[in-house]
């Protein structure tokens, strides 16, 4: 697994920053913590390497929920991050955007805004029928989606008009272009998936491409 680092955040909205040499860049600006970790999983007790962290105070917590969180203030949102060095992390801990510098690369997983009900066109980019030949009202039908004889049915899973959106993305590899450590800011290039005031975790890249 190796060792990784994140943090939970919002996301704020896009914008647009200079950067050294000139350049402006597209940049989606994230409330990325304060977190707290919660939770420490290790080899030994849990058969695999982890943390847990929170993020967001909590108005309310059932009596389970302060029981597990004795350690730190009322979190509303808990997930786990898969690392190797939890020898370096302690209950209750806080994490900030200072673990991130400038330059580096992370992953940023969010809830894709939702779409409703759409078709194949709008949904998966189908061409639709032909405009043509007594088709007006098939231009923007799926067509054909099964034959008749051999499998005789609709294999699941195929593609085709349904519920689009709201479903959870990572975007990978984007560049760390600002930290604002003071006000707990994130900017990184390029878009980040779900709508404004999301709730994302930005981890450090998993495969280190380029972008």
């Amino acid at each position: 697994m190796g060792t990784r680092k994140g943090l939970l955040g919002r996301k704020i909205g896009m914008t647009q920053l200079f950067i050294q040499s000139g350049e402006v860049v597209p940049v989606t600006v994230i409330q990325a913590g304060p977190c707290y970790v919660t939770q420490i999983k290790t080899e030994a007790t849990d058969g695999y390497n982890a943390i847990q962290i929170g993020f967001e105070h909590a108005k309310r917590l059932n009596k389970p929920e302060r029981g597990h969180l004795k350690e730190c203030p009322p979190l509303r949102y808990l997930r786990e991050i898969r690392t190797d060095d939890v020898d370096r992390y302690e209950l209750g801990q806080m994490l900030d955007v200072s673990q991130f510098q400038p330059g580096d690369l992370v992953d940023v997983t969010g809830t894709s805004k939702g779409r409703g009900f759409a078709g194949g066109v709008k949904r998966y980019g189908f061409k639709g029928g032909p405009k043509t030949h007594g088709q007006s009202d098939r231009w923007r039908a799926v067509g054909a989606i099964s034959s008749g004889t051999t499998p005789g049915r609709v294999w699941k899973g195929h593609r085709g008009p349904g519920h689009m959106g709201h479903e959870r993305v990572t975007t990978l590899n984007l560049r760390v272009v600002h930290v604002d450590a003071e006000r707990n800011l994130l900017a990184v290039k390029g878009a980040v998936p779900g709508a404004k005031n999301g709730l994302v975790l930005i981890r450090d890249a998993a495969k280190g491409g380029a972008k």
